[in-house]
């Protein structure tokens, strides 16, 4: 097999195994055996060795010494943490967005917003089936807001730590119906107008308020021996 060749089969299996950690087919603080992940992705230790690594690195895999590699387990205090660092990376490069955006921007902003938009719509009638989909135009709206803060360390950064927030909310299944599909339009209203500060306030609100559904609901999730409120 050609390095090439070797290469591209790698990162197709570490974006597989890295979306189901995201999305939750692979378990917090389950244990990640090479034999199994061998068998289940079709790729070979050395290589499983190299995508766990760099999970690590990410935060979605503890690697212990002597003990292999386990999907990062959750805790309320980690969301919390998360989730505050999201808004500090997402209002900074909203900022810098708002300023600098052209009309192609705009057009990002509400062609994402429309496919958002839809599948909300959809869930809301109680069509389970979109939930995976929803999420990943959550993520392609945000992204687009700060798609324009000329800054790739900075859109970098604020991708990794959403997926690492988007984690909790897929495990918990946060959406808050209509709550949820109204700041995201008064998102998008706000992006349109260039008004900076309402959008802050709408996004923290946004992020705060999905962290208390995610805690006072499931705290099973986060503390084993509470009771499900």
């Amino acid at each position: 097999m050609s390095e090439t060749l070797t290469a591209t089969v790698g990162e197709t299996v570490y974006r597989h195994i890295r979306g189901d950690i995201v999305f939750g087919r692979l378990t917090p603080g389950s244990r990640l055996k090479l034999d199994k992940l061998k068998e289940t992705y079709n790729v070979g230790i050395s290589t499983l060795r190299e995508i766990l690594c760099r999970l690590s690195s990410e935060g979605l895999v503890v690697a212990e010494e002597q003990r292999g590699f386990q999907v990062a387990p959750v805790s309320e205090a980690e969301l919390r943490e998360l989730a505050a660092l999201r808004l500090i990376l997402e209002c900074s490069a909203m900022e810098q967005s708002f300023k600098a955006g052209d009309i192609e921007w705009e057009a990002r902003v509400v062609s994402a917003h429309h496919k958002l938009s839809s599948t909300e719509t959809r869930i809301k009638t109680g069509d389970e089936s979109q939930r995976e989909i929803w999420k990943q135009y959550d993520y392609e709206f945000h992204h687009a807001l700060v798609s324009a803060c000329g800054s790739k360390a900075l859109l970098d950064l604020h991708a990794n730590v959403y997926d690492r927030y988007l984690r909790y909310l897929l495990i918990t299944v946060v959406y808050r119906g209509e709550a949820t599909s109204r700041e995201h339009q008064q998102l998008m209203n706000c992006a349109l107008k260039r008004n900076t500060a309402e959008a802050t306030l709408i996004l923290s609100r946004h992020v705060n308020e999905c962290v208390a559904y995610a805690t006072e609901t499931t705290p099973a999730r986060f503390m084993p021996n509470a009771k499900r409120a």
